[in-house]
């Protein structure tokens, strides 16, 4: 089965939003976590590498959760291949 134009399109464009996400993630979970100690300021009252550490890295996951929702939703309607939505 041969993928037309717009399929690749789709694929391409779907593996570069993920890509870029992951990207992100690892920057937020890794990077962030090694270089820590070397963020010694206070943040809303407790050392910022803690606060990043227990709240921060929690809500840029769920920001990624929801960009990814979003964006992948636009690329479904402009592909048209979205999902009839049921209530």
């Amino acid at each position: 089965m041969q993928l037309t134009e717009s399929h690749q399109r789709y694929w391409r464009k779907n593996l570069n939003l993920t890509a870029t996400l992951l990207a992100v993630w690892f920057v937020v979970t890794f990077v962030v976590s090694f270089f820590a100690r070397d963020l010694n300021f206070t943040f809303f009252g407790w050392p910022f590498s803690f606060w990043m550490a227990s709240q921060g890295s929690l809500v840029i996951y769920v920001a990624i959760i929801w960009f990814y929702a979003h964006k992948m939703n636009q690329l479904d309607q402009e592909h048209n291949v979205a999902e009839d939505e049921v209530l």
